[in-house]
């Protein structure tokens, strides 16, 4: 691997975990999927959001401090690994959902959890317009993200926009995948993995495959 640690990101329903499944295969390294499924606040917050945005961003935060934690406990990191989140995302979620004081307090909690933690050498960010990512969220039939608005998507798609144009840590590929699908057409997927083998400088880049 050109970078031991890359994290594939994107808006909900762009396939980052179907395509982290497949970066790690095609890599042979450790792979760390999030487990949406296992955080009991997010059908009610789909329901409820005002009630339950902050437990649900609590929720999802220490499941992903406790994935890489252990990740790192382990030092399974020499073997290389692929994600489908960074451990920023919470804060960007948290941003779009939660009130002024709920930010304040989650945002001090984070930031204590992001210093035990080590970056991403890469993220890899799927782009796709809100009318794919619809068709892609009604296709895998998930009950509790049926209603999902396009206003909604698209305040997410601007909160990792906003991020991603002033951090300099590490650096961001930002692909364009609206029309591709990288499942099937083995050229797109060959030139995905080609991008996770060069050397890009710190900040954002937008790449067209």
């Amino acid at each position: 691997m050109s970078y031991q640690f890359i994290a594939v990101e994107g808006n909900i329903g762009v396939g980052k975990t179907t395509f982290s499944n497949m970066l790690s295969e095609k890599l042979g390294c450790k792979l760390i999927l999030e487990e949406f499924a296992d955080n009991p606040f997010l059908p009610k917050f789909y329901k409820n959001p005002e009630r339950y945005a902050f437990s649900l961003e609590l929720f999802f935060m220490a499941e992903r401090y406790r994935q890489l934690g252990e990740v790192r406990d382990q030092d399974l990191f020499s073997k290389g690994l692929v994600s489908d989140y960074f451990f920023v995302k919470s804060k960007l979620f948290a941003k779009n959902n939660l009130s002024d004081d709920e930010l304040l307090l989650f945002n001090r909690l984070s930031d204590i959890a992001l210093n035990n933690l080590p970056k991403p050498d890469l993220i890899l960010y799927l782009h796709s317009d809100v009318s794919r990512l619809q068709h892609n969220i009604q296709k895998r039939g998930r009950d509790y993200e049926q209603d999902i608005s396009d206003n909604y998507l698209l305040d997410i798609q601007n909160k990792y926009f906003d991020f991603f144009k002033k951090q300099t840590d590490y650096p961001v590929l930002i692909v364009d995948v609206s029309d591709k699908d990288f499942v099937t057409d083995t050229s797109t997927f060959d030139k995905l993995i080609k991008l996770t083998e060069q050397y890009y400088e710190k900040g954002i880049h937008r790449i067209i495959i």
